[in-house]
Parts: C-alpha cells; sequence; structure tokens
C-alpha cells in the first residue's frame, strides 16, 4: 500500500501555525510531484479564501515556499512554455501533471489579479516544519 498526502502549512508573523493537508486520489497514481503540485493548490486555495474573508481589498503579496524544484519551476517557468506549447512538452509528448497545473495555473491567476504571487524554493532542511505537520496529520487520517 502506497500513502501520499501533500500539505501546506500558514505561519504567521506571532510564531504560530495552520496547517492543512489533503490525501491524494488513487488514480492517477499518486507521486511525490503530484503531492508537491497539490500543495501549492492547497496554499493558493487559503490564500484566495483568506483574501476572500477580508472586509477590504488589499494589494496582496503571496509567497509560497517549497522545497521542491520541480513545483516552482512548473509556477515560475514551464507553465508558460507548456500552455504556448498546447501542453507538450520537450520531448514532444504530454505534460505529465496537467491537470494539476492547470488547476494551480488558474488559482494563481485569480490571486495575482489581486496582487503578487511569488513562489520560493527552499532547501529541504529549511522546509522541516512543514514535512512534519504534513507527517503529523497523515498520521491522524
Amino acid at each position: 500500500m502506497v500513502y501520499s498526502a501533500a500539505a501546506a502549512v500558514f505561519k504567521n508573523q506571532h510564531g504560530g501555525h495552520t496547517s492543512w493537508t489533503r490525501e491524494l486520489p488513487r488514480y492517477p497514481p499518486p507521486t511525490n510531484q503530484r503531492a508537491e503540485i497539490t500543495a501549492i493548490i492547497i496554499a493558493l486555495e487559503k490564500a484566495l479564501e483568506k483574501y476572500n474573508d477580508l472586509d477590504n481589498d488589499p494589494w496582496l503579496d503571496v509567497k509560497i515556499y517549497s522545497d521542491s524544484k520541480y513545483a516552482i519551476g512548473c509556477m515560475n517557468e514551464w507553465i508558460y512554455k507548456w500552455s504556448q506549447n498546447g501542453w507538450i512538452n520537450a520531448a514532444g509528448k504530454p505534460v505529465a501533471n496537467q491537470d494539476l497545473i492547470k488547476e494551480a495555473s488558474d488559482l494563481d491567476d485569480r490571486l495575482q489579479e489581486e496582487g503578487k504571487v511569488e513562489y520560493i524554493w527552499i532547501s529541504r532542511d529549511k522546509n522541516e516544519d512543514a514535512d512534519r505537520y504534513c507527517n503529523e496529520a497523515m498520521d491522524d487520517m
């Protein structure tokens, strides 16, 4: 049996945190890359929810950190090439995980209308809290 989940962690300036996780469906088969993109989706959904809960319309400055070079690369550069190429990669094959990448792109577009969204790669050792929170949440599943 294989279990895979994605998690996003919101940390506030006072040291508190809130984390969310989502179990991945069995099909398409769960992979680390699908989990990493799903974590980006969760973070974007939560940022959009927080924005919609506000009384005024502030300019957003959203920063999403991930230790996944794949997820950050998807959101920062490859997504634009793939959408222009009809979701065909450099090898001439359909882009893997395009269902999730397109979903992340749609959420990103909605947030970009309200401000700025940045995707920042961090090393795995700087992402230990998110990994720990994800593992704790998976233990409760």
